[in-house]
């Protein structure tokens, strides 16, 4: 992905035909693509060049996040750079890959190793081909990096940001409950989750509002936990043979999430927002 954010969202001495195309860079959504880098695997290729300083001046300036939000994710990209890459990977399989609390397919913490989820994967995968998304063959679409970039993608064609903030809203209970679990491991990964809270136009104290649940949790990523989660049988989702099932009319990933009721805040009147620093001495720019 670090060869895409910086030849298609950052890239700005490109030719006449490169010019007529639509560029993440020209949305405010380019945040989410900084943000799918931020949360996948931290190649040694994200830490080559000024990639991470770029993006860290991207959360920097977006007006899609609270000051507060935009300062969680620059020290995040900070202590990544004060690490370097094979720190830095040592932390994310500690977090990311021990365990399933904190795992980044959405669909996993919705319909766990059951078939349905392979089925909401094929619905995902027909959106992403309708679109003109092109994803690799064992990649998986619902992925959490590779949705974000699919939307940072679809912001570019389409430039559609209120629908884009209405599809990560769909999976905002999954999100609300990652950055409730980073929170209680003392993660500053937590910042990347809060602000996709915040551009689906939610309140963080949906965040604080999950802390006694998350902190009543059995954590899986222990010894003990990781040799059970080994024993269970390995199902291929993707090649398992379907049940035959009526379509959904959804167009979006909400297709294959049934939310969870119990993680999600009291109803209230979502609204797009555009947050600007609180120094009132000095004139506001406008996004």
């Amino acid at each position: 992905m670090t060869d895409v954010i910086q030849n298609t969202a950052f890239e700005t001495d490109v030719d006449q035909d490169a010019q007529a195309m639509p560029t993440i860079a020209d949305s405010d959504m380019k945040l989410l693509k900084v943000l799918s880098l931020l949360i996948d695997y931290p190649t040694n290729e994200l830490f080559e060049g000024d990639t991470l300083a770029m993006s860290k001046d991207i959360v920097s300036t977006s007006p899609l996040i609270s000051p507060e939000v935009r300062a969680q994710i620059a020290a995040l990209i900070d202590e990544m750079i004060a690490m370097g890459s094979l720190e830095a990977q040592a932390q994310y399989d500690g977090l990311f890959e021990r365990g399933r609390s904190l795992s980044l397919w959405l669909f996993e913490h919705v319909h766990g190793e059951s078939r349905d989820r392979g089925q909401a994967m094929v619905d995902l995968m027909g959106q992403y081909e309708a679109a003109g998304f092109e994803i690799g063959l064992k990649e998986l679409p619902d992925y959490l990096p590779m949705y974000l970039e699919f939307l940072a993608y679809q912001a570019a064609v389409g430039g559609d940001e209120i629908q884009i903030r209405m599809d990560i809203a769909d999976v905002s209970h999954i999100i609300a409950l990652l950055a409730a679990r980073l929170k209680d491991r003392d993660s500053l990964y937590e910042g990347c989750f809060n602000a996709l809270l915040q551009i689906a136009g939610k309140p963080l104290n949906t965040v604080e509002a999950l802390e006694e649940q998350v902190q009543s949790e059995q954590r899986d990523d222990t010894f003990e936990a990781l040799d059970q989660e080994w024993e269970e049988e390995v199902v291929d989702f993707l090649g398992a043979q379907q049940e035959e099932r009526c379509p959904s009319s959804s167009q979006n990933l909400a297709k294959g999430i049934a939310i969870d009721r119990s993680v999600m805040p009291p109803k209230q009147v979502d609204a797009p927002v555009h947050w600007v620093d609180f120094d009132t001495s000095k004139p506001v720019k406008q996004p």
